[in-house]
């Protein structure tokens, strides 16, 4: 998936998955997945997806600052 934030484009086909944080079980309508994805020029961003229940019930990209995303990982252990 790629978006543009703030004229910056994040892909998750170029960039590195770092993490993989997943909550329920594959069709749990309340289930998602948080990957976290750095890029090649060290900027951070989670990619989101889940059931219709769940916090993300479509894909989405959100970027992060590089001390949000070392607090996610901490929260995601």
């Amino acid at each position: 998936m790629k978006k543009i934030i703030g004229r910056k484009e994040y892909d998750t086909e170029n960039a590195t998955l770092i993490k993989k944080y997943t909550y329920g079980c594959y069709g749990d309508p309340e289930g998602y997945e948080e990957l976290l994805f750095q890029t090649p020029d060290e900027f951070y961003f989670v990619f989101v997806r889940g059931g219709e229940n769940s916090p993300y019930p479509s894909e989405d990209i959100q970027r992060l600052s590089k001390d949000k995303a070392k607090q996610w990982l901490e929260n995601h252990q």
